[in-house]
């Protein structure tokens, strides 16, 4: 039987079930303080690529509002970040929404995270290689530096854990994660600041 294609889903699975349950005073609470801050809208809904680049909607807690300048654009996430928003961040109750993907099976608990698919073009062909896997909830980049991760690393890091994924490995990984979040480790409360866009990064060095 195959770790990487039978065991670790039905862990996932029954993982992301007991996570929910242990977890549900946090999710009511946390829901009911971002309904009221963010004039009725507690969750975010992105499209993210999953395995094999399939675009699904990840769901998060909404850490931001809504709130527009003179001329109807959005302001910078730093100036929409709601003090309720900030404390979710910091203790990453942000990502617990994820869960839902994982049943899912949009998601794993571990794995590469799902960015954004304006990426898509400007993967070199090695670091597609990130998405022959379910995106996950953390992941090998997440404990080892997170959003302060310069990207090519990053990328390199999604790829070696693809190449090696055991339960092991994911073990090694949801330990690191727990003392990272326990510790708020390398959590970036606004990630454009702590890295730039990948496809902007990319689409300027070759200018």
């Amino acid at each position: 039987m195959s770790y990487k294609t039978t065991t670790k889903p039905l862990l996932d699975f029954f993982a992301a079930c007991f996570a929910l349950i242990l977890l549900s005073p946090i999710i009511v609470i946390t829901t009911i303080l971002l309904f009221i801050v963010n004039d009725g809208k507690p969750f975010f809904f992105q499209k993210r690529p999953g395995k094999n680049e399939r675009i699904f909607n990840i769901i998060k807690f909404k850490t931001m509002n809504d709130k527009k300048d003179a001329n109807g654009n959005l302001l910078s996430d730093s100036e929409r970040l709601t003090r309720v928003g900030l404390i979710v961040r910091k203790a990453s109750i942000d990502e617990i929404p994820q869960l839902f993907n994982v049943l899912k099976g949009d998601m794993s608990i571990i794995g590469p995270r799902p960015l954004l698919p304006r990426y898509l073009p400007y993967y070199t062909k090695e670091e597609r290689l990130r998405h022959d896997v379910r995106p996950g909830i953390t992941g090998l980049a997440q404990v080892n530096g997170r959003n302060f991760l310069d990207w090519e690393p990053r990328l390199k890091l999604d790829v070696e854990y693809v190449r090696t994924v055991s339960l092991k490995t994911d073990l090694k990984i949801l330990v690191k994660t727990i003392y990272k979040v326990l510790a708020s480790k390398d959590i970036a409360t606004d990630a454009t600041k702590a890295q730039p866009y990948l496809d902007e990064l990319r689409k300027n060095s070759t200018l």
